[in-house]
């Protein structure tokens, strides 16, 4: 693999026609790997002096953002130098010059800036239901499996065996795995087939990591902020609200409030975050769990104009519908006020409505008509969109409200007539363990109450 990436590279210094297999905008594990897997395949499998180029579909700057991807390339001795970015090549100049051919994979449709690229789209890889009257002008491949990683192993194992070295195993492998949640059949998410080339993949190369080690590794790194900047870990999995010219953004941070706050030129950065932004005020929800394996949420609202954050911090101070049952934690800087959140069961989503009704009260006090909000997401590494989310919660009876970062929505365009996502497999979501071991903690607690009596 790496020697194929090497190859890849140089040929981006050559005018020829190229074959690009592209991923998702999200770049999650499952699409970068598939991508960079199929791409191998078919330049290993192809007579024809024809050059196949796994393409990123993210900027190069956006990898830090993804702690699974970055653990896992180095798990597996790839460097990120030899990827290649969307910012790295000009998809649209190659189109219209008549050197490329499009592959999609982990994804059926397009975004709207990417419609005239739809034509060069020769052959689609996925595992999204496709609702459509009309299917694309090319050969497609839609099954609803776990993971498009297991898609990409069927079609290695079934065409070329021979091809499939230990270094690529190990992507697909370890792929798989955390995309069905270690193939945990109380979840749900790992079809036959995952389960299938899973064990195959497994019999032919008995060196892989044992299944339990490397979804635990690749899970912690999917949500581990030590490593990024402050500006990376606030751009990770952020959400906006918009209204009258006033910008509230709120992120989710999964490490101790109280630590974050502790971070060298924290107030410098929140100020350089906003202003880069066009943000006048910046909530930060932190998430994680204390030493008794609690839940624990905490809040902080970063805000030059003392209005407006008074306005804001009453609201939530005394919201009981829901109640957040917060408490002011110590802060030194006068522009950010701190929270414990003793109600767990706020989440981000949840506390949105607070924050609208907040910027109403504040416009009132202003004497400025409202208007209608607006909210919008400045982070195209988003997750799953709201209703694929709720439509596909991971354990019944419990909303997945928080994003899974970084996973934006996959885009319309003409390729389909709805969205693929509105019924497709749920995903794992930090804010769906979060809230799930929170439901735990409380029916241990209700029972052992009980059992007192």
């Amino acid at each position: 693999m790496e020697d194929y990436l090497q190859g890849c590279r140089a040929a981006l210094q050559e005018f020829r026609p190229l074959h690009v297999v592209l991923g998702n905008e999200a770049c999650d594990l499952d699409s970068m790997v598939s991508a960079l897997a199929l791409a191998f395949y078919l330049a290993k499998t192809t007579e024809a002096e024809e050059v196949f180029v796994p393409v990123l579909n993210i900027n190069r700057a956006e990898l830090p953002l993804r702690g699974d991807n970055v653990f896992f390339l180095q798990k597996i001795n790839i460097p990120e130098s030899l990827l290649i970015f969307r910012d790295e090549i000009d998809l649209h100049a190659l189109h219209q010059a008549g050197q490329l051919t499009l592959i999609l994979v982990d994804h059926h449709v397009l975004p709207k800036s990417d419609a005239a690229l739809e034509e060069a789209v020769v052959e689609v890889l996925d595992h999204r239901p496709m609702e459509q009257k009309h299917c694309p002008p090319c050969h497609v491949c839609v099954e609803l499996v776990g993971s498009c990683a297991t898609l990409v192993t069927e079609r290695i194992l079934q065409g070329a065996p021979e091809i499939l070295d230990g270094q690529t195993a190990a992507l697909l492998h370890g792929t798989i795995i955390l995309d069905c949640v270690n193939m945990d059949v109380k979840v749900g998410k790992a079809t036959p087939k995952d389960s299938k080339y899973v064990e195959k993949l497994e019999a032919l190369f008995p060196d892989l990591p044992k299944r339990n080690d490397i979804f635990d590794s690749l899970q912690k790194a999917k949500f581990d902020v030590s490593g990024l900047t402050t500006e990376q870990m606030l751009r990770k999995d952020q959400k906006t609200i918009f209204r009258q010219g006033t910008k509230v953004a709120i992120s989710a941070i999964y490490m101790d409030l109280e630590a974050f706050l502790q971070r060298s030129g924290l107030i410098a950065d929140l100020h350089a975050f906003c202003q880069a932004h066009s943000c006048d005020v910046l909530v930060t929800m932190t998430i994680f769990f204390n030493t008794h394996n609690e839940p624990v949420r905490q809040l902080a609202i970063f805000c030059p104009h003392a209005a407006l954050r008074m306005t804001i911090c009453g609201v939530l101070e005394r919201s009981h519908s829901p109640s957040l049952k917060l408490t002011p934690a110590p802060s030194a800087h006068p522009h950010l006020q701190a929270y414990l959140q003793g109600n767990t069961q706020i989440s981000r989503k949840k506390l949105l409505p607070l924050l609208q009704e907040a910027l109403s009260a504040y416009f009132e006090s202003m004497r400025i008509p409202s208007g209608q909000l607006e909210t919008e997401g400045v982070c195209r590494e988003q997750a799953d969109r709201e209703l694929d989310r709720a439509g596909n919660s991971l354990f019944p009876g419990l909303s997945q409200d928080e994003e899974e970062p970084p996973l934006p929505p996959t885009p319309m365009n003409s390729l389909v007539d709805e969205c693929p996502l509105d019924q497709g497999l749920p995903k794992l979501s930090a804010e769906a363990i979060f809230e799930k071991c929170s439901q735990i903690s409380q029916s241990q607690s209700a029972t052992a109450s009980l059992s007192t009596k």
